[in-house]
């Protein structure tokens, strides 16, 4: 089964499809993700690329690493 990350989905959603990428996120730098209050209100209203801008992560990178991790990543 190929796991699909569409950028336009909140981290709320796309986590509660693939829980794993809570630990992946989190060992990106996106702390937050780990945090099941944060993730229920922030990560309802902020993308991965909103994440990525307000944190001065590039955005490219962080698609690399989730390919690599065995996701489609679809923007």
């Amino acid at each position: 089964m190929i796991k699909e990350i569409d950028l336009k989905k909140n981290v709320y959603e796309l986590t509660e499809t693939y829980p794993e990428l809570i630990g992946i996120l989190k060992e990106m730098g996106f702390w937050g993700v780990a945090n099941s209050v944060v993730r229920n209100t922030l990560g309802r209203v902020t993308t991965i690329s909103q994440g990525c801008e307000k944190q001065g992560k590039d955005l490219a990178a962080v698609i690399k690493e989730l390919e690599k991790q065995g996701f489609s990543v679809k923007c």
